[in-house]
């Protein structure tokens, strides 16, 4: 059993009259313990999904269930101990700033009902997992984001949630910071096996550190799977307007290089072999390199090329041969890439 399930969520508001459906037919399973990824540009409808997972956006139809309870089932009260279980943490931090750092992470525990020096002693060890327990008389406005964000998950972890929800929590900061965060996030799932839900829309966030991510556009799941598969081999124009930096345009790469144009991604043993040189030597043409990028993907190099092969169906197919037989996957581009 899947710990978080959503099944044909469909989320609509009503906006002057008019009504906008935000979610439509939603189905993820998310696995216990697992760093999954929800991704998509603004308004996609993502941060109305996560919302949705702990019921702050009720949906107007289909069902969410954690641990195999249904949330539409529960009451009031019901609900809000559901919701204990649930951490969540936000991009704007939500800190209280007439309360220092340590009344910050001491809040949840106070209105819980647990008592003053336990919920101290509590707070200062999630300081500690969070490297910030010198900062514990520290007001918010003395904090750089990252330390704010630091406070922030730290607040979120103070209940023992099992699922820790992150609505797009490092957009604000600096990649170094962002860095950071995630290196945090990934190390508190590792150690205390809580279930991550990141929303976002910078898919070096996604793989960074998601083990699966789903794609979001216009409301609709359009893609779904394991990073490095749909990093690979993305389908959808949302996905690849993700991964390459642009949708599809009437401009086609086939047009810029002359020829046919190939996407080819490599990682592993590749990524420190001269490919594309040892084909150059190798067939005595020309291929013209009209893009290249390295990832990190899930903990290893991952790098990706667009290449303009040359004129010529039977050269096209040799060198594609060629780049498969070492381990590379190589992809037909149809569309302008950056």
């Amino acid at each position: 059993m899947s710990e978080i399930e959503i099944k044909n969520l469909t989320k609509r508001f009503q906006v002057k009259g008019h009504t906008v459906t935000a979610l439509e037919h939603i189905n993820l399973n998310i696995e216990k313990g697992e760093i999954f990824g929800i991704i998509g540009m603004s308004g996609a409808g993502k941060s109305t999904l996560v919302r949705s997972i702990n019921y702050l956006e009720k949906p107007t139809e289909g069902q969410v269930l954690i641990d195999g309870v249904d949330l539409s089932d529960l009451s009031t009260k019901e609900l809000r101990k559901k919701r204990s279980e649930i951490g969540m943490i936000f991009q704007g931090f939500h800190l209280l700033e007439q309360k220092n750092v340590l009344d910050n992470v001491c809040f949840p525990l106070r209105i819980s009902g647990v008592g003053r020096k336990e919920a101290k002693d509590k707070a200062r060890a999630l300081l500690k997992t969070v490297n910030l327990e010198e900062k514990e008389k520290a007001y918010p406005s003395q904090l750089s984001g990252g330390q704010k964000q630091r406070v922030a998950i730290a607040r979120a972890l103070a209940t023992e949630p099992k699922i820790l929800l992150c609505d797009e929590a490092t957009s604000a900061l600096d990649p170094q910071t962002t860095e950071s965060i995630l290196a945090l996030l990934k190390q508190i799932n590792e150690n205390l096996g809580i279930t991550i839900v990141i929303i976002t829309h910078q898919m070096s966030v996604v793989t960074d550190i998601c083990q699966k991510v789903a794609i979001i556009d216009n409301g609709n799941l359009v893609e779904q799977g394991s990073v490095k598969e749909i990093f690979a081999h993305p389908t959808s124009d949302a996905a690849k307007e993700l991964i390459f930096g642009t949708r599809p345009s009437p401009l086609s790469v086939r047009e810029v290089s002359g020829n046919k144009t190939v996407r080819v991604v490599f990682g592993g043993g590749s990524s420190y072999e001269p490919v594309i040189a040892n084909a150059i030597l190798r067939f005595q043409v020309p291929i013209n390199i009209l893009h290249a990028d390295t990832r990190n993907v899930g903990g290893k190099a991952v790098g990706e090329m667009v290449l303009g092969l040359p004129e010529g169906e039977k050269i096209q197919e040799d060198i594609t041969a060629f780049l498969r037989e070492r381990g590379l996957t190589v992809t037909e581009v149809d569309e302008h890439v950056n």
